[in-house]
């Protein structure tokens, strides 16, 4: 098995990006690269893309529902630490205040 660098292969991706109507199997055939070694770099690079329609389908509305009790659970936390701070805050006022002489 080859190992390709990973300029190479980024390199590939974005030649078979750039023409519209190239299939994998011309770009791959072009490069003298297996076609399944080509459309896996591509898939690879398709995961790791904040902006893929792949990540937004697999998201779909279980994620959506996940996302709303996560931020919820967030947002009640961070109210009890705000109230945990004022406590504390008060607090330190307090016995600053009496440790003056």
């Amino acid at each position: 098995m080859k190992h390709y660098p990973a300029e190479f292969k980024a390199d590939a991706v974005a030649l078979y990006r750039s023409r519209p109507g190239a299939t994998i199997k011309s770009v791959a055939a072009d490069l003298g690269v297996n076609t399944e070694t080509l459309r896996n770099w591509i898939r690879a690079v398709d995961g790791r893309r904040a902006g893929s329609h792949v990540t937004h389908q697999a998201a779909g509305p279980a994620a959506s529902m996940s996302l709303e009790a996560e931020n919820a659970a967030l947002r009640k936390q961070n109210a009890e630490l705000r109230q945990e701070r004022e406590i504390l805050r008060r607090a330190a006022k307090y016995f600053a205040g009496e440790t003056n002489w």
